[in-house]
């Protein structure tokens, strides 16, 4: 491997070595996100779609299936299936969120309004799932479908916990899994499904984007409280302001005494927030570890994600994922 080659980013990496694959799920996209009917449909997903977005989940589908030999086409209509269910949420999650911008672009539903957003998002729902039984496996739309079902609930589970002091870890774990985790497990195992590996391989393969993605979402969840603005994309504290109970908030919860307590009620359940509050939460985290705590479930997160891998063949594929599992974890290592 060349220096260049080494100071690339693994997403980078495996983009280039999956480009003639990225390049059929591409032109699949445009193809599938067409409307004779509906020109707002193809305009709202187009927005969305070429706004600089890494691919990463669709990668994931084609470097599982490349992993295990897979010669055929299938892998590029499940890829293409995954980046329409991750747009999808996109679109209904800023309705949701109210969210005024997205990859540093306005929002779709800013753009044009709300119901375009859930309207289009629902549109390649529907392409995703013609996509899905396209490929003749039952297997595969089982998984693919029961991902669409866990994210729905995540999102509601999201909703209903949200500012409540109350929340614990494994609810915390519940909602990643629905946000992120679900459509990256989804994506690694259907993968080798279609590739047609065994049993063990295809567990090993939703063991590995389970991990990942947990990894990933407690990484960027402890980025908003020690990264850098202009590398994480928004400023620093914005979950606080926005009173979103990330683990590391959780963690110092659980660990405050009746003031640190009251601290939190008033800035989280009840939305009063003054000036030097932001600074006081992180001393408060500092004090009770819960950054450091945090960070150490990342990387074990991190850790497992490569962990999975042990036993798959070797290929330079199942290095690229390994070493995308590190560079997940690598803002905050």
């Amino acid at each position: 491997m060349s220096l260049d080659q080494s100071a690339q980013k693994p997403q980078d990496r495996l983009a280039a070595c999956l480009a003639d694959d990225l390049g059929r799920v591409d032109t699949l996209i445009r193809e599938r996100m067409a409307s004779k009917h509906a020109p707002r449909i193809p305009e709202v997903t187009a927005h969305l779609v070429e706004a600089g977005g890494k691919r990463i989940r669709p990668m994931l589908t084609l470097a599982a299936a490349r992993l295990f030999g897979y010669e055929g086409g299938h892998h590029v209509l499940l890829a293409t299936t995954v980046e329409f269910i991750h747009t999808a949420t996109l679109l209904h999650d800023d309705v949701v969120d109210e969210s005024g911008q997205r990859r540093g672009r306005p929002t779709a539903n800013l753009l044009w309004d709300n119901k375009s957003s859930v309207l289009v998002g629902d549109y390649l729902f529907a392409r995703a799932f013609q996509l899905m039984v396209e490929t003749g496996s039952l297997r595969v739309l089982d998984i693919l479908a029961d991902a669409a079902a866990t994210i729905a609930e995540g999102e509601v589970l999201q909703l209903q916990t949200a500012r409540n002091l109350a929340t614990t870890e494994d609810t915390y774990l519940q909602v990643v899994r629905g946000k992120t985790a679900a459509l990256f497990s989804a994506a690694t195992e259907a993968g080798a499904v279609i590739s047609g590996a065994d049993t063990a391989a295809q567990r090993a393969l939703h063991a590995y984007g389970d991990a990942l993605g947990i990894a990933f979402q407690i990484a960027d969840d402890l980025l908003d409280w020690q990264g850098d603005a202009g590398a994480i994309g928004k400023n620093v504290g914005d979950d606080f302001r926005e009173r979103k109970l990330t683990l590391p908030i959780i963690k110092a919860v659980a660990a405050a005494d009746a003031e640190e307590r009251a601290f939190w009620v008033r800035t989280i359940e009840k939305g009063d927030q003054r000036g030097g509050d932001l600074e006081h939460a992180r001393a408060l985290m500092e004090n009770h570890g819960a950054l450091a705590a945090t960070r150490a479930e990342a990387l074990d997160w991190a850790a497992r994600a490569r962990d999975a891998l042990t036993d798959q063949p070797a290929h330079e594929l199942r290095d690229l994922l390994g070493a995308l599992a590190d560079h997940a974890v690598s803002r905050v290592a």
